[in-house]
């Protein structure tokens, strides 16, 4: 059975020591969607916000995010990220923000927390910026796809097609 990591014996939180792990290269893709009303995601297809492109700007805040992510949840290590891609798209057949996060390093500890605030904060701006026209908006289903490297090897998540609905 697996146990968690981040306690020690006595049960006292701990940052996982990652000194012996060999370093290789680690990547991690993330998906989120943010559900909204059609009108909305027209206003964002228009570029019909007055704060600007929110795609760009969530886009942009992704990546910000993503370098801040051992700032922000306490037990990740800071890492000297290689590469990260955020990429949001509109699916208006099934009304909503598309977004995926893929980030990479080489080193010791996998960056799939990072990955995941990519798309969580990504998320967060595109409601930021259309929530005066549209509060009924659901940030839904923010998973972990797939991570290779390390010591646990690949982990690819199996996805189902059209699971969510609209708010």
């Amino acid at each position: 059975m697996n146990k968690l990591t981040h306690f020690d014996e006595k049960g006292h939180a701990r940052m996982v020591d990652v000194t012996p792990k060999a370093e290789t290269l680690r990547v991690a893709v993330a998906r989120a969607d943010v559900f909204a009303k059609p009108t909305t995601l027209q206003l964002i297809a228009e570029r019909g916000f007055a704060k600007g492109d929110v795609l760009e700007v969530a886009r942009l805040a992704g990546i910000m995010a993503t370098k801040r992510t051992g700032d922000l949840i306490p037990l990740c290590h800071p890492l000297a990220l290689t590469s990260v891609k955020v990429d949001l798209s509109i699916n208006a057949a099934e009304h909503r923000v598309e977004i995926e996060a893929e980030v990479q390093t080489v080193g010791r500890t996998g960056v799939e927390m990072e990955a995941l605030t990519a798309v969580s904060v990504a998320g967060l701006t595109v409601y930021d910026m259309c929530k005066a026209v549209d509060r009924e908006m659901k940030i839904s289903d923010i998973r972990l796809v797939k991570k290779t490297g390390g010591k646990s090897g690949t982990f690819i998540r199996e996805e189902l097609s059209s699971s969510t609905t609209q708010p």
